[in-house]
């Protein structure tokens, strides 16, 4: 039986100090405890693309985000899923960064 390897992402709103507010870019991986990759900048394809570039050699079967807008320029739709049930991982693994 073959697994699905299926990754998520999603982009999170913190801050550093009192009002310098970035975006948390996160991938995770069900099956795997934690945060696989991230990066840290604004919320533009520009920031994504840093953590594209890490995540697609991982040739992931399917990739869960919350439909932000960015994503659909990176990932086909045939290997694209959109939802927010999926997306509950990906929130808990990066709740220490601010998240709550």
């Amino acid at each position: 039986m073959k697994y699905l390897k299926l990754h998520s992402f999603d982009e999170l709103e913190t801050f550093v100090g009192k009002k310098n507010k970035v975006w948390l870019w996160t991938a995770v991986n069900k099956s795997y405890p934690g945060i696989l990759a991230w990066v840290l900048g604004d919320r533009s394809s520009e920031t994504f693309k840093l953590l594209w570039l890490i995540i697609k050699c991982w040739n992931s079967d399917f990739y869960v985000t919350d439909g932000y807008p960015v994503y659909p320029s990176f990932i086909s739709n045939e290997d694209h899923i959109v939802s927010k049930t999926y997306m509950t991982r990906v929130v808990r693994a990066a709740s220490p960064f601010g998240r709550r």
